[in-house]
């Protein structure tokens, strides 16, 4: 069982947890691989989606999830809700719960809008990202796609490149991997990168050909320009330039590195397409071991023994 009652980031998880979701998730990706891509073990359970914030690959893996594990499913879109009159995030919330919903996945734009809404509400939480904050259920995808992918997380070099200040994947990706025993570094433009950021004993680059040097996986981040209210850098183009990856730099490296982007990708901005779509990318693998990490997530929180 886990420790917590929610997962409202990867900072309250203890290294046992992240183990057991881990191992519970090899299972259930055997499982969305059978011909029957289906168990009953939530079809008891009500599960609302809550996003107050666009998202694309998040919300549709969470409902096939859920969908997957046999949940009732709900999903709510703040735009065309009671919100857009006003109404409060607790009062949308319980009047939800009044209709006997027993999980809530919600992504917010706000950071600590799930741990604000765990302390008020009588339901189990599921932090889809919060602002930018953390992103849990994405750091543990990572994860179990290196585990996957490598062996182990333990001992591996992993860089994660691009816009850290603005990421919630990078916070979320950094409790994570350490936790695992990974070394974590980070690289991007200086203006990018948080003050903060070396106190959470990661190592820091600012060029990019060091960073792949160094790393034995390359977590490739968009640009968030939707949270940024200032210029960063000159322009996209000098970005890509001196960040972005591409065939001729991965070529000369002279050795193998594993290619992971949390998506939406921005290609021919942070990566090219021929790194995106080559060999040395696992990034639809993310994607689909994305389902099974939180099939995990939800069945552990629902208070299900790891036997399934």
């Amino acid at each position: 069982m886990l420790s917590v009652k929610h997962l409202l980031g990867i900072k309250h998880l203890k290294k046992e947890d992240v183990a057991l979701i881990l191992r519970t998730a090899d299972t259930f990706l055997d499982v969305i691989n059978r011909p029957i891509k289906k168990v009953p073990s939530l079809r008891d359970l009500t599960i609302v989606n809550l996003f107050f914030e666009n998202s694309t690959r998040t919300r549709l893996s969470f409902e096939l999830a859920e969908k997957r594990l046999s949940a009732d499913v709900l999903n709510f879109t703040a735009s065309s809700s009671s919100v857009s009159k006003g109404e409060t995030l607790v009062d949308t919330v319980n009047n939800i719960l009044s209709m006997k919903v027993d999980m809530v996945v919600m992504r917010h734009p706000q950071a600590g809008a799930a741990q604000f809404l765990a302390n008020r509400v009588n339901s189990v939480i599921v932090n889809a990202g919060d602002g930018a904050h953390e992103h849990p259920t994405q750091a543990l995808l990572d994860a179990f796609s290196i585990r996957r992918k490598l062996g182990d997380v333990e001992g591996k070099k992993v860089v994660i490149v691009g816009d850290i200040l603005h990421s919630r994947v990078a916070l979320s990706n950094i409790y994570c991997l350490q936790l695992l025993g990974a070394e974590v570094a980070v690289c991007g433009p200086p203006t990018l990168l948080p003050k903060y950021i070396s106190s959470l004993g990661v190592k820091v680059f600012t060029n990019l050909v060091d960073a792949l040097q160094w790393c034995d996986v390359a977590n490739m981040l968009r640009i968030q320009l939707e949270r940024q209210d200032t210029r960063y850098f000159p322009s996209l183009r000098e970005y890509t330039a001196l960040y972005g990856l591409d065939t001729s730099l991965l070529d000369s490296l002279q050795k193998e590195i594993v290619i992971m982007h949390p998506g939406p990708i921005n290609r021919g901005i942070e990566i090219s397409s021929a790194i995106a779509d080559g060999r040395s990318s696992i990034i639809l693998d993310q994607v689909e071991n994305g389902v099974a990490v939180r099939m995990a997530v939800l069945y552990l929180l629902a208070g299900r023994t790891p036997e399934i």
